[in-house]
């Protein structure tokens, strides 16, 4: 008989490369012969992992620790907000075990062993990790990253001083992962990194071995590896370097899907560059361009930020017309804020959140037109859906362009046998400003 297992409870927060940081960390627990619980009050200790890239995010791990902290008690710490706030967490919550920042795995495992000792022994038969780890996905879908840090000095961003500079993994050990995931059941690979087109550039694309084939450590070489696949493989955080360029064919073909997300962030050449983001917006757009017509069916989504300091209302014109031009399919918007130790900050001239609000409104209204444009142009074809969630209603999934949680979905209204991370031909019958409907093509 095995002796009596440790619960550790666990809070995951913030964005997938986070998630991927905590699917580790249970991985390793789970290895030792702990086990997970949902429950305050049956958990030894409770492990949140943290954001900390805006105020809203804070707000949300702060609230998160305090009722850790008042239900159980015993509370480690972990992820970015560890990393740019630990004396506000350690100030506010004295009685905190542990303060630690993003990818401290080891630190955050022997905070849980000194508070929550191994369990004596260790049941080969019921405690057994899956080859894929402990996911926190649904079953069909999981995030794949490839690399931790950047290199990029963006003035409103404190990513690399939480995470450090790009650091890539050696593309054997990713395939590996993606062959144990693909051989799990998984359906879908997101891509996932601060900046997905650096790939290998630390470590000067090194040649690497996966089923002892060489492959170079940099992009083109793993979407090829990762198309061989026979799953969806998308792309995420990748910023329009000539490299991207070499990716567009193998979309073209099939191999990883037509979907890039591009963090384009503004249309203006001056914010752009107070900013510190890199790249011309001319040749974006002529990117773009030369993009779409190897590969017409690309979907690209990107993310932007109006109210930065010094925007003014020519330079959220130049905004407006950017996006009007690019014609983005998936678009996210935010109000600038403040993050602590951002260089922004002492950028002159703000914007007034009056401002800020009124222009995501002009914003969203003209991406909400363009997007409802384009999604009426797919009425009538015929779309690959994967099958997210099946009720006594119907199905909805997404088509290619569609990434989870973010983007939209489509709606299979009166389909009911099927299941999540089945694959579902379907015929576009109708669109909205951001979901579509349609009916499965019956053989």
């Amino acid at each position: 008989m095995s002796a009596s297992k440790q619960h550790v409870g666990f809070v995951s927060l913030g964005c997938p490369k986070a998630l991927v940081d905590s699917e580790r960390i249970l991985t390793q627990l789970r290895t030792e012969g702990y086990a997970t619980t949902s429950s305050y009050d049956e958990a030894e200790v409770v492990i949140i992992n943290t954001c900390g890239f805006i105020d809203a995010a804070k707000a949300e791990s702060l609230e998160a620790i305090q009722e850790a902290m008042t239900e159980n008690g015993k509370v480690i710490v972990t992820g970015c907000m560890g990393a740019s706030d630990a004396e506000t967490i350690q100030t506010r919550f004295p009685d905190i075990l542990s303060v630690t920042g993003p990818q401290a795995y080891e630190q955050v495992l022997d905070a849980v062993h000194a508070h929550a000792p191994k369990p004596h022994t260790h049941d080969p038969f019921t405690d057994l990790v899956p080859p894929q780890g402990i996911k926190l996905t649904p079953r069909h879908y999981a995030y794949l990253k490839i690399s931790e840090g950047c290199d990029h000095k963006c003035s409103f961003c404190i990513i690399p001083s939480m995470r450090g500079k790009l650091h890539s993994r050696p593309i054997g050990e990713v395939m590996k992962e993606a062959e144990a995931l693909a051989a799990a059941g998984v359906r879908e690979l997101l891509v996932i990194s601060q900046d997905t087109s650096a790939y290998g550039t630390d470590m000067k694309h090194r040649m690497d071995f996966w089923g002892g084939r060489p492959l170079k450590t940099q992009l083109e070489d793993l979407c090829k590896a990762l198309g061989s696949l026979g799953i969806w493989v998308r792309l995420h955080y990748v910023y329009p370097y000539p490299s991207v360029d070499r990716i567009i064919p193998l979309m073209a073909e099939g191999a990883v899907l037509p979907y890039l997300d591009i963090p384009f962030q503004h249309g203006s050449p001056k914010i752009l560059k107070l900013m510190r983001r890199p790249g011309r917006i001319e040749n974006t757009l002529s990117r773009i361009h030369q993009w779409r017509e190897q590969c017409p069916e690309l979907a690209l989504r990107s993310t932007f930020i109006v109210g930065f300091p010094g925007e003014r209302e020519e330079d959220f014109e130049a905004l407006l017309d950017f996006i009007q031009t690019a014609q983005l399919d998936r678009v996210g918007c935010f109000t600038y804020s403040a993050v602590d130790g951002a260089q922004a900050n002492q950028l002159p001239d703000p914007v007034s959140e009056e401002v800020k609000q009124e222009r995501y409104a002009r914003f969203m209204e003209v991406q909400a037109a363009i997007s409802a444009q384009r999604l009426q142009e797919k009425v009538g074809s015929q779309m690959q859906i994967l099958i997210d969630e099946v009720d006594e209603q119907g199905a909805i999934g997404r088509s290619y362009a569609d990434a989870p949680e973010i983007d939209g979905k489509v709606f299979l209204d009166g389909l009911t046998q099927t299941s999540p991370g089945s694959w579902v031909d379907c015929e576009i019958d109708a669109a909205g400003d951001y979901d579509l409907w349609g009916k499965p093509l019956h053989s």
